[in-house]
This record gives C-alpha cells, sequence and structure tokens, in this order.
C-alpha cells in the first residue's frame, strides 16, 4: 500500500510540475520583443481581447482608469488585440499603440496580436478556456475579461457587457488584490 501511494504522489508531482503556468506561455509585446507573463508573477492580471473598431473600443479609456486606480495594489492589466471579432482590429501593432496612446493615453501593457478562439487559438488562452482549462468556453467578442488571481490560478470570465467600471468586475477584482 505504501509502495502505490508513494507511486501515486510521484505520479501525481510529475503531472502537476509538467504542466505550464501561465507565467511560462511565449507572448510577444505589442513593440516585438518575446516575453512571457513572468514579471506579472503575484499580481493579479486582468486579461482583455481588444480591438479598435468596436463598440466597445471606448472600454480603453476605463480600462486605463482601472489600472491607474489599482496598479499600485498589485492589478495589472494585459491587452490582447484580436482580429477574429467582425475584422474589428485590422491594423498592424504600430497602429494598434498609437491609437490606444493617443485615443485613450493607455499604459498599461500590450501585446501583439493573437487569436483567442480556434484552432489557431493562442496557447495562453486555451489553457485558461480550452476543453481541458478551468473557464472553458469560447471568448464571444470584443473586450472579453479574464481575471487571474495571484497565485496564477484563472477566477472567471466576463463578457463585453461588463464594463470597466462595473460593481461586479471591480468587486471581483478587489477581492482577488485582498486575497
Amino acid at each position: 500500500m505504501k509502495l502505490f501511494l508513494s507511486f501515486l504522489i510521484s505520479t501525481l508531482t510529475m503531472s502537476l510540475s509538467a504542466q505550464s503556468s501561465l507565467y511560462d506561455y511565449k507572448l510577444e509585446t505589442i513593440d516585438g520583443e518575446s516575453t512571457t507573463l513572468t514579471e506579472h508573477k503575484g499580481k493579479v492580471i486582468l486579461m482583455v481581447n481588444v480591438a479598435s473598431r468596436c463598440g466597445f473600443t471606448r472600454q480603453y479609456k476605463g480600462l486605463e482608469e482601472l489600472y491607474r486606480k489599482y496598479n499600485a495594489k498589485g492589478l495589472v492589466i494585459c491587452g490582447f488585440p484580436c482580429n477574429q471579432f467582425g475584422g474589428q482590429e485590422p491594423g498592424t501593432e504600430d497602429d494598434i499603440k498609437s491609437f490606444c496612446a493617443t485615443k485613450f493615453g493607455v499604459t498599461f501593457p500590450m501585446y501583439s496580436k493573437i487569436n483567442v478562439n480556434g484552432p489557431d487559438r493562442h496557447p495562453l488562452y486555451e489553457s485558461i478556456i480550452g476543453e481541458k482549462g478551468p473557464l472553458k468556453g469560447n471568448i464571444k467578442w470584443n473586450f472579453g475579461k479574464i481575471l487571474i488571481g495571484k497565485d496564477g490560478v484563472p477566477i472567471e470570465k466576463f463578457g463585453s457587457m461588463t464594463s470597466p467600471s462595473s460593481k461586479k468586475l471591480i468587486k471581483a477584482i478587489e477581492s482577488a488584490l485582498n486575497g
């Protein structure tokens, strides 16, 4: 029995260590630099798939306000441009960066354009919302939000209709920051 338990514990440990942490997935910044989410380890992360030509684009303003209000307390907002929903993010990374900076004063981290759904879904999103992910189900539209705890564990998914000033979203962020 001890041998079996020892084998079981060893197998589970190896299995868990073989799984990638959310911090390990290779990303590219909007400036084209290779990176991961490791620099945000220990922080609460709000991942948002963004688009410049969408009815929800004005959410950039609210996201920047959230970032400025809670960044010192440990919140980071990560913007992931995505052109999968109505082709509403057709520009280059330079176009997107310029638009976000001049139109909304965005200072939170932005990454290169990715797919958040389908067979070419970025592995980071696949690990969270894919079949084996903790928050299964596709992103429905631009400005879908995923809240990640300080421990790197996904907490909750919010749709486009959940604005950055939503009481529900702010409560979840504050709870994660205090957790």
